[in-house]
């Protein structure tokens, strides 16, 4: 899947604004704010060798909580609201997997039967609410996608990064990442 440069592709700045904004954003009852929780799932994707669209990916994957982002999308469930941001300031496929890392919940449930196990109350509650596991056919549709699998890793990823004492990646690593990006998608 090529990814083509948005037309409006995120500054340093803006990134840095965006996810300094997310301090202090509770996280559903979890023991990090959202800026933590942002960090730790980039930090967890850089560790695990993502590429370094994933790891972006990674670390907005909420950006849909964001004020500003929020406020441009009233109303969208903060993963569709994230995509359509992340479609317009990053790239298509980081809006796909952020748009994704709800519904890979909900497909992890469905295909690993250890994984309910490993969530916590907080997202046991949130995943009611987002339907439960999906049907067989939900199975197959998701699981046909070419990024089906950015989306289960981000997913895993995001359950890992509740850990208030847990690593997190450093601001500079995360711009020099997103820069990295958007150099390729020049090239």
């Amino acid at each position: 899947m090529t990814t083509r440069i948005p037309l409006d592709p995120l500054t340093d700045e803006e990134l840095t604004a965006l996810v300094d904004g997310l301090a202090g954003l509770p996280y559903g009852g979890e023991a990090v704010d959202q800026r933590t929780h942002a960090l730790q799932t980039a930090w967890l994707a850089m560790d695990a060798g993502a590429d370094d669209e994933l790891v972006v990916a990674s670390a907005l994957h909420d950006i849909g909580r964001a004020r500003p982002v929020r406020a441009e999308h009233p109303g969208l469930p903060h993963e569709v609201a994230g995509a359509e941001f992340a479609r317009r300031r990053v790239s298509e496929r980081a809006a796909w997997v952020i748009a994704q890392h709800v519904p890979a919940k909900r497909y992890l449930v469905a295909t690993d039967a250890a994984y309910h196990a490993l969530l916590s109350p907080a997202s046991v509650a949130s995943l009611k609410a987002q339907g439960g596991p999906m049907d067989e056919r939900e199975v197959a549709e998701f699981a046909a996608h070419p990024l089906a699998a950015d989306a289960v890793a981000l997913r895993r990823w995001d359950d890992a990064a509740k850990d208030p004492d847990g690593p997190r990646l450093a601001m500079p690593a995360l711009l020099a990442a997103h820069a990295r990006c958007v150099a390729a998608r020049r090239a």
